[in-house]
């Protein structure tokens, strides 16, 4: 406070602070204010941070006038004790009590104005009002107003608060705490009016107008928030004024034509404009505002580095402006190096191009080029783009544009000489251009020569490849070693990815691939795509990092694909949005998750899943110590937090929670990756090794009494096989063992722990200097301070005491942190040490004792054959056959099989399939699983397998395919030979015709005409109505004589089922039907009444009328071995127009056989399931069984939605001869009723 504040009272002081509340009163003296010509009047002045205040000496305090300091035009010391002041509103005259209070006044005025207008120059004027050296302009508006300061973010707080001021309005704090704290902390040189969007227009104009002084700020950002005129007004006017903003980015602000206008005016007033980047997108601002600024970038002296008008209503017209001022500029040449044009239909699509293609061509400094919908042709852009920045182009986006507008086959020579040549380019986009086939080939040939590029990014995802696509990538993709990542997503490849995805993974440098968009097929075909995509992914040597099948659509066979997860360990990303995979695909996915070691990110959502589907996810990553990012599902999130909104919320934090704990640095759990491989690599083998270790065990106890010495060589030498094979098992767990005891206290650890001990002492060096020279230049800048403080020793160690940093800290930073990462990494190339010694391991031991079997088991049969009598080599033979049927059915193995076996791939593979989960019953819906869900109403387990052992397996494990059989029976098409029907509709454009297969021939081996039989062969009947049903073959029981064949007796049509329409096996059924599609058996019959009396015994056959199948013939008969004729002969062997007499079972006849569960048809009959699907048996099985099938019948008519077994496999239809000679040799035996006993 001044002393001539003392001639005040203290009350008029408190009355005036009283007054003035809102801001501090810094000074208060007492004046003589000139109210009226050469007329002086006493008046109180009251200085505020950033106004003056004049009060009357009366109680209470009352404003009589103030202004401002911005309003201040000149401020000027006439006198000793008077000062001159003119504003805006006139002249302001005062005397003041003594000189020091005039120089307390100024020195406030003075401050004030540096505060708000920033730079070097003095605002106060010290003489006579008439010398020439009179006051100058300082007020804001003014060129001479400058000062310095170094405050925080250049004073905008100071700055802010002065306009505020100044406009009457409210200074809102927040805006200057962020300022203050946050933009300083981040050391932020960019203003986004997005922070403060939540405040008015007004309050936007004081900020942007602030920063016309400052010179913290280099840039001011705004995008998606449309600006009033008000904020507008003030964005043109710091321009005019500023001279430190270097960029401007106002996207899609509701910029219109005239404020562009007045904006080329600004950029030719201000000389000392330094902006060099420029951001108009998404503004409607049309040819006039482009020609207006396009006439101000020709006096740009430095040019423009950076300059965006994407979607911006330019026509080719201005376009061709622009691209004049840049060939007319020399400056954009060299300056010019991030240019978007993009979202301009039209805009290159006409001769006015050439202008902007011309500058191009020429050497510039072009580094991102965005040209996306613009209409453009490819093929001369890149041959521009060749001879102008070839060499340090690095991003390319030349989406939703056409190649060329030419017409014709010919690729265009640019595409294969500009992707040959560059040298810098990371990101090319190409997406919904539609690219010929050979645009595409050229393309890729170019980059196949390019030697200087790597991890290139290549979208070509919309592109309509399709199969003409597919084909060249598979040809051309191969040699191309610098892409990195490839978008191939909606290009309608479909059943094309069969071929294309194993030609992908042949590209090594291949690290991203996005497949989504691209599985529009069967179910069948889909099922054999995805199989190929996990074969691709499991390969050792694949060297994909992330994969993508996004909105793909592949609902529950998405699991075929997780189920891939669970082992995998060469991806780090997954994307699965999109699928609709349900509760059931989240729950194979935290299977995987529990597993995995290797994935980091994963995408997911639009998968219809639940707050179940979210909580096994929370279940597996309690296990998941590796995934690190997981993106929020928006969609299935917000479902399900409609239907179960506090279950949902726990899940998704108890997520948020295991992610946050996973990206912290920890130790990994390497017992379960131990235990997973340990899984994998001995239980392959394994079983293959108890084989042949048993085989060669019996072969050495068959041989150890053979005296020749070469056979006990190898015998010795085959004991050894066997004790390495044994000691085999244990190889796996004791290098673990070993390694992990090794590595508790080796080498790693101890030079941790003694590098720990050396950074601690270096750490108190350091210390110890810092706080030395820190003292000493106190000492040298607060002498006085140092000497009145304590000593200089006590004080050093005091500080020292404070700063010291603790050793465990240290220790615990190196070895805790930086070391268990390191361990962990040691861990992991341990475990693959560990796995490649056992398997280099047991394959050598499974292919010696292979050789060693091999080479035994002939010594073996040498032996056997010198053995056989001279007069009987079959006696011996037999012998021989008769032990190695018994080895063989001990083993189930033939020596064939085995060898295939112990091939190397084929145990890899069976180590890749054990890598695979298996597919979920719930989606697989395999024989197996049906059989299950059928048992429990009453049907037999084999009986379902036997019509399915046809059809293709559809599951997803592959586990068991390299352990078939590869030699057996061969098999035949059954109804190959015979002439097909004529086609009455033409085949469709993506069918290709059916052309006859040539050389067909009859069963007999003979060849036949095409056209054999075509004339009658719909029109004549196959089996006449002479000719009885086919008869069942039946075995008889030891003893019983066989009588010849009983006459053909002529078909009736009489008895109670007369009109019943008999069943079909394809699936037609009426309402009451129980199923559709799938064979199943009937209803059980009624009991016998006295109206229906059982049927008597049938003839029997005699015994020289056995006769004779061949092994084809008797698995076609057999609906258990697959045959399928069995299901087909099912319609001929009901019961309609059965007379008494002709069906039924004698009394005592022997109990029918039965393979798998299944009774074989005609060998006799027994309770239970017969071969045409009729229940035998009653009491309580009868009940159990009618109350199964009345509740698979009510969950049949349950409606569209309830469960429905799938249908069988078509079954071919049998030939014509085989069904003559069923004919003649089977007979119907078919009851209603079981027979009494």
């Amino acid at each position: 406070m001044a002393k001539s504040s003392a001639e005040l009272t203290r009350e008029l002081q408190d009355s005036i602070r009283r007054c003035l509340s809102q801001g501090a009163v810094l000074q208060q003296h007492r004046v003589k204010l000139e109210t009226k010509p050469k007329k002086f009047e006493d008046r109180v002045l009251a200085l505020t941070s950033w106004r003056l205040h004049f009060f009357p000496l009366k109680v209470p305090a009352k404003v009589e006038s103030s202004f401002n300091v911005l309003e201040i035009r000149a401020f000027t010391t006439l006198s000793q004790n008077q000062i001159l002041v003119e504003t805006e509103r006139g002249m302001v005259s005062m005397r003041l009590p003594s000189a020091e209070s005039v120089d307390q006044v100024t020195r406030h005025v003075s401050s004030a104005l540096s505060k708000v207008c920033p730079g070097p120059g003095s605002l106060i004027r010290r003489g006579n009002a008439d010398t020439p050296d009179g006051p100058r302009d300082t007020s804001p508006n003014s060129e001479t107003s400058t000062s310095t300061t170094h405050s925080v973010c250049g004073g905008f707080s100071e700055t802010y608060a002065a306009l505020c001021d100044y406009n009457g309005l409210h200074c809102r704090e927040e805006v200057q705490w962020d300022v203050d704290t946050i933009y300083h902390a981040e050391d932020n040189r960019e203003f986004n009016l997005l922070d403060f969007s939540h405040l008015e227009s007004r309050d936007l104009a004081l900020m942007v107008a602030a920063l016309a002084y400052n010179q913290w700020f280099t840039k001011l950002y705004c995008k998606d928030l449309r600006l009033g005129s008000e904020v507008l007004e003030q964005v043109l006017h710091t321009l005019s004024k500023s001279g430190s903003l270097e960029e401007l980015v106002l996207d899609n602000a509701g910029l219109k034509t005239d404020f562009v206008q007045k904006l080329a005016g600004v950029f030719g007033e201000n000389g000392s404009c330094v902006l060099h980047a420029l951001t108009l997108s998404h503004n409607p601002i049309e040819d006039k505002g482009f020609l207006s600024l396009s006439q101000q970038l020709l006096c740009f002296p430095t040019g423009l580095t950076k300059l965006c008008l994407a979607k911006t209503a330019i026509s080719p017209r201005g376009l061709q402006a622009l691209g004049q001022t840049f060939g007319a500029n020399p400056a954009f040449a060299s300056s010019l190096r991030y240019l978007d044009l993009s979202k301009n239909p039209g805009l290159l699509a006409t001769d006015e191009a050439n202008a902007l293609y011309s500058f191009l061509a020429q050497p510039n400094a072009l580094v991102h080029l965005d040209l996306a919908g613009t209409d453009c042709t490819i093929d001369s852009l890149l041959g521009a783009l060749l001879h102008g920045c070839c060499s340090h182009l690095t991003y390319l986006n030349l989406a939703r544009n056409s190649c060329s507008h030419r017409k014709g086959r010919e690729a265009p020579p640019a595409f294969k000489q500009f992707f040959s040549s560059a040298y810098t380019l990371s990101h090319v986009n190409l997406s919904a251009t539609r690219l010929p086939l050979e645009a595409l080939r050229a393309l890729l040939q170019g980059l196949s020569l390019n030697s200087h590029l790597s991890d290139l990014h290549l979208d070509l995802s919309s592109c309509e490849l399709r199969s003409a696509g597919a084909q060249a990538l598979q040809e051309q993709l191969g040699a191309v070693t610098c892409v990195g990542s490839l978008d191939l997503s909606d290009n309608g490849f479909d059943s094309d990815l069969l071929t294309l995805v194993p030609a992908l993974g042949k590209n090594k440098s291949l690290k991203h691939l996005f497949l989504g968009k691209n599985f529009n097929v069967k179910a069948k075909t889909l099922e054999e795509i995805l199989h190929k995509l996990v074969q691709l992914i499991q390969e050792e040597d694949c060297s994909l990092q992330s994969l993508s099948v996004a909105d793909s659509r592949l609902k529950l066979r998405t699991s075929i694909l997780i189920n891939a997860l669970g082992s995998n360990t060469c991806l780090a990303k997954v994307d699965l949005s999109g699928n609709g995979m349900e509760d059931i695909g989240a729950k194979m996915l935290s299977k995987a998750l529990q597993i995995n070691s290797s994935l980091r990110t994963i995408l997911w959502d639009r998968n219809n899943t639940s707050a179940l589907g979210f909580l096994d996810i929370a279940r597996a990553l309690e296990s998941n110590h590796t995934l690190r990012f997981m993106s929020f599902p928006v969609s299935d999130i917000s479902q399900a937090y409609r239907s179960a909104p506090e279950r949902t919320e726990d899940v998704w934090q108890k997520i948020q929670w295991c992610l946050v704990r996973n990206n912290h640095s920890q130790t990994c759990p390497q017992e379960q990756a131990f235990r997973l491989q340990q899984g994998l690599v001995t239980s392959s083998a394994e079983q293959m090794l108890q084989r042949l270790c048993g085989r060669v065990q019996e072969e050495v106890r068959a041989l150890r009494l053979c005296p020749l010495e070469p056979v006990q060589d190898e015998l010795l030498y085959a004991r050894d096989l066997i004790k390495d094979a044994k000691n085999s098992r244990a190889l796996f767990p004791s290098l673990y063992e070993l390694g992990h005891m090794l590595a508790n206290d080796g080498p790693v650890r101890q030079r941790l722990e003694s590098v720990a001990s050396e950074v601690s002492k270096a750490v108190d060096k350091e210390l110890q200097v810092i706080l030395e020279s820190m003292v000493s230049l106190t000492q040298e800048l607060c002498p006085v301070a140092m000497r009145v403080a304590e000593g200089h020793n006590k004080m050093l160690s005091n500080v020292a005491e404070r700063v010291t940093v603790p050793r465990n800290f240290i220790r615990g930073a190196l070895l805790e942190q930086a070391g268990q990462d390191i361990q962990n990494k040691l861990d992991e190339v341990k475990l693959s040490v560990v796995t490649y010694l056992t398997n280099s391991i047991v394959d050598e031991i499974l292919q010696e004792l292979y050789h060693s079997h091999k080479s035994l088991a002939r010594h073996l049969a040498q032996l056997r054959t010198l053995s056989d009598p001279p007069g009987g080599p079959g006696q011996g033979q037999d012998l021989s056959s008769r032990g190695r049927g018994r080895n063989h059915d001990h083993e189930e193995t033939t020596d064939d099989e085995l060898g295939t076996n112990i091939d190397t791939m084929a145990i890899k593979k069976q180590k890749r399939c054990r890598k695979i989960r298996p597919v979920s019953a719930f989606i697989s819906g395999s024989p197996q699983d049906m059989e299950s869900q059928l048992g429990s109403l009453g049907i037999p387990p084999g009986w379902f397998s036997g019509l399915g052992s046809s059809q293709s397996a559809t599951s997803g494990s592959w586990e068991g395919l390299s352990e078939l059989p590869t030699h057996g029976y061969k098999l035949r098409h059954q109804t190959q030979g015979r002439p097909r029907p004529p086609r009455t509709t033409p085949p469709g454009p993506g069918r290709p015709s059916q052309a006859p297969v040539p050389g067909t021939r009859q069963e007999n081996g003979m060849a036949t005409r095409l056209d054999e039989g075509l004339e009658d062969f719909f029109s004549r009947r196959v089996m006449d109505e002479s000719s009885s049903y086919p008869r069942t073959l039946r075995t008889l029981r030891p003893g019983l004589s066989e009588t010849p064949l009983p006459p053909l007796q002529k078909k009736r049509r009489r008895g109670l089922f007369h009109f019943r329409r008999p069943r079909s096996f394809k699936g037609d059924r009426g309402p009451g039907s129980p199923t559709a599609g799938l064979l199943l058996p009937p209803p059980p019959p009624p009991p016998p009444t006295q109206e229906s009396p059982p049927s008597p015994d049938p003839p029997s056959l005699g015994n020289n009328s056995s006769p004779c199948w061949s092994p084809e013939e008797e698995s076609s008969l057999l609906p258990t071995f697959g045959g399928s004729r069995g299901p087909s002969f099912r319609r001929k062997t009901g019961t309609e127009g059965a007379e008494p007499g002709e069906g039924g079972q004698a009394p005592g006849t022997a109990q029918q056989p039965r393979v798998h569960g299944v009774a074989l048809p005609g060998l006799g009959r027994a309770k239970g399931w017969s071969f045409d699907g009729k229940r035998e048996g009653t009491g309580p099985d009868l009940e159990g069984s009618v109350q199964a099938w009345q509740k698979r019948r009510s969950s049949d008519d349950a409606g569209p939605g309830a469960w429905k077994p799938p249908p069988p496999p078509q079954s071919t239809k049998p030939s014509f001869s085989a069904m003559r000679r069923a004919e003649a040799t089977w007979h119907i035996v078919s009851p209603l009723f079981p027979s009494p006993s």
